[in-house]
């Protein structure tokens, strides 16, 4: 649920933290506004082969906008020369670091809106996937082209993320070309509801990992991991990513994320169409002392644009902005794309199915809730949390948002509740399987490690 785009830059300078916990508040809703907002990455490839495609050429990722464009009207975003966003009515599509396409969707009151949105998104990518002799991969990661061999798309912000990351961690670069995710974006009512909504979507993260498992195969390999994506983010950097313990154990959740994203050291600082590099200071440095560390009229003063901006850069497993952002799932294909979605539509937007679902998860130490997602990428659905797999905790949990869906009985024009976007996921777990099983089983038996089968196996087609 990104904030409207065309609005103005605030130059007013914060005046005190009370502004940047205040962003937060401003973000409550009534239940009768609550609606969901869908991202969904899907890594770009050639139809034959399935190399990763570049930004240039007359089949690169620009003449891929450059199509999209014409069949869509929607307005072009350009970066120096290069054509890097288009922008429709309430709703984008951009540009990850390695080519990856992401749409992010309009705010829309149920999934349905949201299916019919993805459904058109869907039949426009494949014709011009046809015209372009490319791929859209529903997969959690780029499977074939090794990280040497990977894109990089002509945007400032990248260019600066992909020095820094060089010095956080190991994975970061593989993390911002390589991977696809799905993402879905959830109102709050009051500070305590968000606190509820947070503390579960952080701790539903491993299970989210599992379930969606989709990307066991990298730089034309089969790995060790079901989700290997959600590995690689866990070597990209330890300041902003992962699992934040306070989710579970605050009763100030606004107060303490400020505190939290206070001290993670920014990227850089908007000003027009530059990108000022931050030097690594923190935005707590950033608020006291301006960029130049001088107090004077002519420094550059942190404003609740830059907080904004700043929030985007934290990419915690849960993230917070004004609204709840919940970021653990892998890309999937088509009839699994608002499957987690759904999943945690009927979890957050009941009370009686919120409560429900935390009492599924709570009895998870701290210490099992920081490595279970690096367990659940391994393993999937197999990982264990105590006595139990994580597919026993599916089952439950997938039951209990399926009754949230009923409940919140929005139906389409045949009569169907959300619930029906579930059906997918709710098969899948009955089996205890995941997009990863299949692959598996298909990349070692019929496929015999032909990564080209993988790339006709997951390329996006219509319904």
């Amino acid at each position: 649920m990104p904030a409207s785009r065309n609005a103005e830059q605030s130059t007013d300078a914060i005046a005190s933290i009370d502004q940047l916990e205040q962003y937060f508040h401003d973000g409550c809703k009534e239940p009768d506004a609550w609606q969901i907002g869908v991202e969904y990455e899907k890594p770009v490839v050639t139809a034959t082969g399935g190399d990763a495609t570049p930004y240039e050429g007359p089949r690169g990722i620009g003449a891929v906008l450059a199509a999209l464009r014409e069949r869509s009207g929607w307005s072009e975003v350009h970066e120096g020369d290069s054509l890097i966003a288009l922008r429709g009515e309430g709703a984008s599509i951009t540009l990850e670091p390695g080519g990856q396409l992401e749409m992010s969707g309009r705010l829309c009151d149920s999934l349905h809106c949201a299916n019919d949105e993805l459904l058109g998104h869907v039949a426009d990518v494949v014709a011009v996937g046809e015209e372009l002799g490319l791929a859209f991969l529903g997969l959690g990661i780029t499977p074939r082209t090794e990280l040497a061999g990977m894109p990089w798309m002509p945007k400032q912000r990248y260019h600066v993320m992909r020095e820094i990351m060089k010095t956080t961690g190991t994975l970061g670069h593989r993390m911002m070309q390589q991977t696809a995710t799905v993402q879905a974006n959830f109102d709050y009512r009051s500070e305590p509801d968000a606190h509820l909504k947070f503390r579960l979507s952080m701790a539903m993260s491993p299970m989210l990992i599992a379930m969606s498992a989709n990307s066991p195969v990298v730089d034309g390999r089969l790995t060790s991991y079901k989700s290997y994506r959600a590995h690689v983010w866990r070597d990209t950097d330890a300041d902003r990513c992962g699992v934040l313990p306070f989710a579970f154990d605050t009763d100030n959740l606004f107060g303490a994320y400020t505190q939290y994203a206070l001290d993670v050291p920014m990227y850089f600082v908007c000003r027009g169409n530059d990108l000022l590099p931050s030097g690594g200071r923190t935005f707590r440095d950033f608020l006291t002392h301006g960029l130049d560390g001088q107090h004077s009229d002519g420094v550059i003063r942190a404003t609740i644009d830059d907080w904004a901006t700043h929030l985007t850069t934290l990419f915690p497993e849960a993230r917070l902005k004004t609204y709840i952002e919940v970021r653990a799932a892998d890309a999937q294909s088509v009839p699994l794309m608002l499957a987690t979605p759904a999943l945690m539509k009927g979890l957050l937007y009941d009370d009686d199915c919120l409560r429900a679902a935390w009492d599924v998860v709570a009895a998870w130490s701290l210490d099992k809730r920081m490595g279970l997602g690096e367990e659940a990428a391994r393993d999937g659905l197999q990982a264990r949390a105590g006595r139990h797999s994580l597919h026993d905790y599916a089952r439950d949990l997938v039951g209990i948002a399926a009754e949230g869906l009923r409940r919140q009985e929005l139906v389409d024009g045949d009569g169907r509740d959300e619930s029906v976007y579930l059906e997918p996921l709710a098969a899948d777990v009955a089996d205890g399987v995941t997009p990863a099983d299949r692959i598996v089983a298909l990349w070692t038996g019929a496929w015999a490690g032909n990564v080209e089968r993988l790339v006709e196996h997951a390329t996006y087609r219509q319904a």
